[in-house]
Formats: structure tokens, sequence, C-alpha cells
């Protein structure tokens, strides 16, 4: 059987389409896709962004994804290269998601905080109108009918 990289590059030159032209299509740099078909994995960056070149490689050829991510896979644990890094690719998502499980307060207590501080929204609200507006608009009242029976009386 030949190298994984080897059947990349035959099937590449198959379609008679060029590394720089997959380059301009998949944004991905140069070295990246000659370190995919030379078999150089390590010279890749590591977990899914591997994985990302590989498929926008493969889609640019129009080969099945699953079976060439597949046999990448295959390849990697053949050659031994990122075992051990995608092992900590793996542990490392794995402790976000516990991390994230662990972190996530109940709703309950959320909408709690919520009337907490629309119950104080609204002591404000009653503070102000009691002890400032309410004084103010009073004594405004009690001038203008002050004022208006003084102009009443006047008038007689």
């Amino acid at each position: 059987m030949e190298r994984f990289c080897d059947e990349l590059r035959w099937e590449r030159e198959q379609r008679q389409i060029t590394i720089e032209s997959i380059c301009a299509v998949t944004k991905v740099s140069l070295r990246h896709v000659e370190a995919l078909e030379s078999g150089a994995y390590h010279e890749l960056p590591g977990g899914v962004f591997r994985k990302g070149i590989l498929r926008s490689y493969l889609e640019v050829l129009g080969l099945d994804e699953a079976e060439w991510v597949a046999r990448f896979e295959e390849s990697l644990r053949q050659t031994g290269q990122g075992t051990q890094e995608d092992a900590n690719w793996v542990e490392f998502a794995e402790n976000v998601r516990r991390a994230r499980v662990g972190a996530q307060q109940p709703t309950g207590m959320r909408w709690l905080g919520v009337l907490g501080m629309l119950a104080l929204v609204m002591l404000f609200g009653w503070v102000v109108w009691t002890f400032v507006v309410h004084p103010r608009l009073d004594a405004t009242s009690h001038a203008n009918w002050q004022g208006g029976r003084a102009a009443a009386d006047a008038g007689r």
C-alpha cells in the first residue's frame, strides 16, 4: 500500500490541479500543503487545524472527506506522528467541557438577581417621588392655589 501523502499527491496530479491553485482556493499556506503531500505531518499545525487543512484540500479535489480523513488518521497512527498531540487536544477539550458544565449557574438564581435589581429600582423611584418630587409639587400647587385665591379676592 502506498503512503497516504503519495496517494494525495497522485489524486491531485490526476486532476491536473496545481498546489498554488489549492492554496489560492483554500487560503492554506504553501508550506502546509507541501507538508501534507510530503508526509511531514509534524510541520502542520495540530489538532483541528491539521484536519481543517486536509478537509479544505479534499474539497478542492472533490474527494470523499470521511474516507480520506479516516485514512489520514490511520496514516498518523502508523507513522506515530500526532498521537500524543491528538490525545492532548482531546484532553484539553474534555477539560473545557467539564469546566463549562461546572461553571453554569441555575437559571432560577439569575432571575432572582433580576428581580432583586428591579425591586431596588422601584424602591429608589418611590424614595425620590416621596421625598423629592412630591413635596415640590405640593409646594407649587399650594402656591398656585394661594395665588389664585388672592387674584379671586382682588377681583371682588
